[in-house]
């Protein structure tokens, strides 16, 4: 029998057709705890602003509920839009969650906007400071180390541990940043799958201690199992028609299964639907078993982090249960990743 793997859970907060976005949210807390319950390591929500599928604007906020309502699983937002925020604000924050609950909180920070550019405009402070520039800020303000003009500074409340960071990226640029730093990594392969096993080369062989000792990486990877390939298939071709809708900027909530199928497929759909889901792994247990197998082999990931768009709840649930039972979820501790102060 393979060597079990640490899995962990990337969700959105999906607003599905017939639900409200109150309802996705909650669902999401639901959605952690049976992780929990199913051995998973760890679950992020992402940052995503006025877009009328995604309801995790504030992942903070609901990485909160999620750990006040389980017990030991890791919580955190992956990731923060640090472009979004002040590296000051972000240490509040999560330094904050972390005083909560000590031991349970990650940080994954990405660059990326996570939104259009009216919103990102909205969103967004007047500075111009560089990315690694921010993220050293923000390293500063977490360890009580703030240097420069802004040396009397202080982000609190600080307690005995602060959260560890995590980079987030889908290029061989992001790989080479966490690697200079000695941070982990976690790779978007769910949108960037063809550049998964490059990137996660990438980053092991640059890696140079920093926060950490020895590289990290997480490889994130869109995923859904069901009892049947049949019905797998049945339930993700409504996120076949969410990327087609996306692809055409047409707004509106991830559609039921059921409004997918009478959809009128055009040759032009499959197309666009076949180049956006082309790197997800859907099918029965074994054979989502044997590509999520696979995918380690290849890309030597520490850990997998699932992540699926699922109309619906109890079909999500019954996808991440299968997966847990094949894969053999390990919920190792990380204190190794835990930096302290």
């Amino acid at each position: 029998m393979s060597e079990p793997i640490a899995l962990s859970v990337l969700d959105l907060a999906t607003v599905a057709d017939g639900t409200t976005e109150a309802e996705a949210v909650n669902q999401a807390v639901a959605l952690a705890q049976r992780a929990e319950d199913f051995g998973y390591k760890r679950f992020w929500t992402a940052e995503h602003h006025s877009m009328p599928t995604i309801a995790s604007s504030a992942p903070d906020l609901i990485a909160l509920r999620i750990a006040d309502t389980t017990s030991h699983l890791r919580v955190w937002a992956g990731g923060v839009m640090l472009p979004n925020h002040s590296a000051l604000q972000v240490a509040e924050r999560y330094l904050t969650l972390e005083a909560f609950h000590p031991g349970r909180i990650d940080l994954g920070v990405g660059r990326a906007p996570g939104t259009d550019p009216a919103t990102s405009s909205a969103l967004r402070r007047s500075d111009a400071v560089s990315y690694p520039d921010k993220l050293a800020e923000l390293d500063a303000y977490l360890n009580g180390t703030a240097v420069g003009p802004r040396s009397r500074v202080r982000a609190v409340p600080r307690g005995a541990s602060r959260p560890p960071l995590f980079l987030l990226g889908s290029s061989l640029a992001s790989a080479r940043l966490a690697a200079a730093r000695g941070d982990a990594f976690a790779f978007a392969g769910h949108f960037s799958p063809d550049l998964a096993v490059p990137a996660l080369r990438t980053y092991r062989e640059h890696f140079t201690a920093g926060t950490l000792q020895r590289p990290h990486a997480i490889l994130a990877v869109a995923a859904l199992a069901a009892e049947t390939e049949e019905h797998a298939r049945w339930i993700t071709v409504a996120t076949r028609l969410a990327a087609v809708h996306s692809a055409r900027g047409v707004a509106g909530r991830l559609p039921s299964p059921e409004s997918a199928a009478r959809h009128h497929w055009t040759k032009q759909d499959h197309t666009i639907a076949d180049s956006i889901t082309a790197g997800h792994i859907i099918g029965d247990q074994g054979s989502v078993h044997d590509a999520l197998r696979a995918l380690v082999e290849q890309t030597g990931a520490d850990e997998l982090m699932i992540t699926a768009n699922v109309h619906g709840h109890d079909d999500h649930v019954r996808s991440l249960r299968l997966i847990s039972e094949s894969m053999g979820a390990r919920s190792e501790t990380t204190a190794s990743l835990t930096p302290v102060h």
